[in-house]
C-alpha cells in the first residue's frame, strides 16, 4: 500500500512476523545512500536522495532503483546494507524474511553473484541478527530479456546453499509477456526452487491475471487494478478482499522508496477499517505463506499463535 507520516500503534507491532516481498536494494535509506556514494568519492546530500525518491510514476521508481544501486560495487556493499535491513525489521519485530535481491543487475554489472551473496548472507547470519532469520529469493529483471532471467536463474540454482529459497522477476513488465520466460521458470522449478513473479505494476487486470496479484499505491498500481486513474489509499479493496477468504500477506515491497516500513504497513491496514483480529489474520498468513521448511513454519506459527493469544485475551 504506502505510507503514513504518523501512525498508530496496532496489536501486530510486538507479535514476532514475516515479510515476504521485499527488495534488498529498495531497503536503501537516504543515509545509507550517502555513505555508499561516500566510498566512491561521491559528496551525495540528503535532499538529492530524496528528490530521486520523490518520483511520479513505475518508470520514475525504476529510474531511481537503478540510480541508487549503482553505489552497489563490492560485497562490501551489499553487506552494509543487509546490516541495516536486518537492524530495521528487528525493531519491527519481525522473525523471518524473504528479500529480493537483483542477481540480474549484478550480472549486468558484470558483478560476482556468489560473492556478493556471500557477504550478504554472512551478515544476516551474524549474532547480532540471530533472532531474525532471512531467506534470499534472486531476481531477473524483465527489460533485460529472457536469456538473462535463464542466467539469473541458473545461479539461484546453483546458490541455494547460501539460503536461495526462490527464482523471481521484476522489472518493466510491459518490456515482455511472462511466457517469454518460462525457460528461466522451468529451470529453477526443476531445480526445486520456489517461483514469485512481479505484475500488476504497470500492466492492468490482464498482466496479474498472467502472473500473480500486486497493489502499490506509489507506483500506480492500484490505479490500474481498480481502473480509477485518482485511486487513493480509501479505494483499496483490502477489506474486500478479507471477507472474500483470499489470503493475503502485507509486505513493504521497497521501503525506503516507498517512505514505509511493516509496522506502518499494519497501522495503514487498521485505518482500513480492520479489526485487531484481522491483523493479527493478516500477519499469521505472513508466516503460514512462506517458504519455510514444513517443520520450520509450524515452530514460527504456534510462537505466534502464543503471543496473539495472550494479546487478544
Amino acid at each position: 500500500m504506502t505510507a503514513q507520516t504518523t501512525r498508530e500503534p496496532t496489536i501486530v507491532d510486538s507479535l514476532p512476523k514475516a515479510e515476504l516481498h521485499l527488495h534488498l536494494e529498495g531497503s536503501i535509506r537516504p543515509e545509507t545512500a550517502i555513505e555508499l556514494a561516500a566510498r566512491y568519492g561521491v559528496n551525495l546530500k540528503r535532499e538529492e536522495v530524496v528528490a530521486r525518491y520523490n518520483y511520479s510514476d513505475f518508470l520514475g521508481f525504476l529510474e531511481a532503483f537503478k540510480w541508487v544501486t549503482s553505489y552497489l560495487r563490492e560485497p562490501d556493499d551489499y553487506a552494509l546494507i543487509t546490516r541495516r535491513l536486518a537492524e530495521e525489521l528487528l525493531r519491527q519485530n519481525a522473525a523471518y524474511a524473504e528479500v529480493t535481491i537483483s542477481a540480474g543487475a549484478m550480472l549486468r554489472r558484470t558483478q560476482n553473484v556468489e560473492a556478493n551473496l556471500i557477504a550478504i548472507n554472512e551478515t544476516a547470519k551474524s549474532v547480532p541478527f540471530a533472532r531474525l532469520r532471512m531467506a534470499w529469493i534472486l531476481d531477473a529483471t524483465r527489460q533485460f530479456g529472457p536469456d538473462a532471467a535463464v542466467e539469473v536463474a541458473r545461479c539461484a540454482s546453483q546458490l541455494q546453499r547460501l539460503g536461495v529459497v526462490a527464482f523471481g522477476m521484476g522489472g518493466d513488465e510491459l518490456a515482455g509477456p511472462t511466457v517469454n520466460f518460462r525457460p528461466a521458470f522451468d529451470l529453477a522449478r526443476n531445480e526445486g526452487l520456489h517461483l514469485v513473479c512481479h505484475a500488476g505494476e504497470v500492466g492492468g487486470p490482464e498482466s496479474v491475471r498472467e502472473s500473480i496479484a500486486t497493489s502499490n499505491l506509489c507506483t500506480g498500481a492500484l490505479a490500474k487494478q481498480t481502473g480509477k486513474s485518482d485511486a487513493a489509499l480509501k479505494d483499496h479493496p483490502l477489506a474486500q478482499f478479507i471477507k472474500q477468504g483470499l489470503t493475503i500477506t502485507l509486505s513493504t515491497d521497497d521501503p525506503a522508496m516507498f517512505h514505509t516500513d511493516l509496522l506502518t504497513e499494519y497501522s495503514v491496514a487498521a485505518s482500513l477499517g480492520l479489526s485487531s483480529q484481522q491483523l493479527v489474520q493478516l500477519a499469521e498468513q505472513s508466516l503460514s505463506s512462506s517458504f519455510l521448511p514444513p517443520e520450520d513454519k509450524r515452530h514460527m506459527l504456534d510462537e505466534f499463535r502464543a503471543a496473539a493469544k495472550s494479546l487478544l485475551l
